[in-house]
């Protein structure tokens, strides 16, 4: 087992080095930022549990990178599973509790775990399996509906907690796959139409409050109620307009000053990240943001392109997907052009359960770029 995490020279030399180092300067940049948004009321509270939760991920970037994920290959039913029962976890009193309105979160006793955040994971994993079995012919009507089995069973209890943010994600995750691997364009033609009979469903169903409601249309017209549903997106734009070009860096003064959005946008650390980095760093700190995450999809999309099987190509493909929603997801709703959403901005907003599975993600890609070329020991 330890001589399968040993990295032989020659595979060290094959990581790709410029998804290394984005990685890294995204997550130290992100923890900078939770820093100055928080150390008025909390000082390193918060920045040290997110550097903490970057040193786990460190761990296991290395476990994952170390072992050929053609090993790990065999070990996909069994993650999947392992979260689906997660998911179900959830919903136990005493086991599961509520976070944010919803039911989403495990007590560990020593913290919360979120199974949904390891459930794109087992979604991308399980398909990638299945798609290597079916040789990628995915448009048989057989293997379609094998494919779509595996991509519904965990957004069922992922819908009923409820998390229409992490649903969303699982599906333009499954959708990107879909697309790249050739799937008929009619088919996914009528999976766009069967997300919006869902969504219909389920915002008719009873399982999502009024409040949740009013806060996922407030978008539309935030100025209808600024106090009230409004509010986190009202003062967003307030904050992230002070920033301007070269931003007014109000936290790195000695006055004890915050910032206008960290005062003002509830839990600013998590899902409104965006809006302290534009006060903070303004229009220059935004770009270097999306450069950052531009170059590591850039070069994601690379090693998809030149991965050696199937599994390796899907995996990085529903990576790429998950990223490019969830930026995109994530800076539009601090913006006003997308309905606000639980969705975080990937190794930028604080939580461990989303650092983590993030990192550990990107060390599959990692891990499949490494192993492009035969290497003879």
């Amino acid at each position: 087992m330890f001589r399968q995490l040993k990295l032989d020279i020659r595979l060290i030399k094959e990581i790709d080095k410029g998804i290394l180092i984005s990685l890294i300067l995204l997550i130290l940049y992100g923890t900078l930022n939770i820093y100055l948004c928080t150390k008025g009321e909390y000082g390193l509270a918060f920045a040290e549990k997110q550097f903490s939760w970057f040193m786990i991920s460190m761990v296991a970037l290395y476990f994952f990178i170390a072992v050929d994920y053609g090993i790990i290959y065999n070990y996909v039913p069994i993650f999947y599973w392992g979260i689906v029962i997660l998911l179900i976890l959830t919903k136990v009193p005493g086991i599961g509790i509520v976070v944010n309105g919803a039911r989403g979160w495990i007590n560990l006793g020593i913290g919360n775990m979120q199974p949904s955040e390891f459930a794109k994971l087992g979604i991308i994993f399980m398909i990638a399996k299945t798609l290597e079995e079916m040789d990628g012919k995915i448009n048989e009507v057989k293997n379609f509906f094998i494919l779509a089995f595996y991509a519904i069973v965990p957004v069922i209890f992922i819908v009923t907690q409820p998390d229409m943010g992490m649903s969303m994600v699982c599906f333009f995750i499954v959708l990107g796959i879909f697309f790249t691997m050739g799937l008929d364009m009619k088919i996914i033609g009528g999976g766009l139409m069967s997300l919006v009979l869902a969504i219909v469903i389920v915002w008719n169903s009873g399982l999502i409050e009024p409040y949740q409601k009013a806060r996922f249309t407030g978008f539309l017209n935030p100025a209808a109620d600024d106090a009230k549903t409004g509010y986190h997106l009202t003062q967003s734009l307030i904050g992230i307009g002070s920033g301007g070009i070269l931003g007014s860096r109000p936290s790195l003064m000695l006055d004890g000053n915050t910032g206008y959005a960290s005062q003002n946008v509830p839990e600013v650390q998590t899902d409104f990240i965006f809006a302290a980095i534009a006060e903070q760093w303004g229009l220059l700190g935004a770009i270097l943001l999306l450069v950052l995450y531009g170059f590591l999809i850039y070069r994601m999309i690379s090693i998809a392109r030149t991965s050696k099987d199937i599994f390796g190509s899907v995996i990085c493909t529903g990576i790429v997907s998950y990223f490019l929603f969830a930026i995109i997801q994530n800076i539009g709703m601090t913006i006003g052009l997308v309905p606000i959403t639980g969705i975080t901005l990937p190794l930028i907003s604080y939580g461990g359960s989303s650092l983590l599975t993030t990192v550990i993600s990107i060390g599959f890609v990692i891990n499949i770029g490494m192993r492009r070329k035969k290497i003879n020991f």
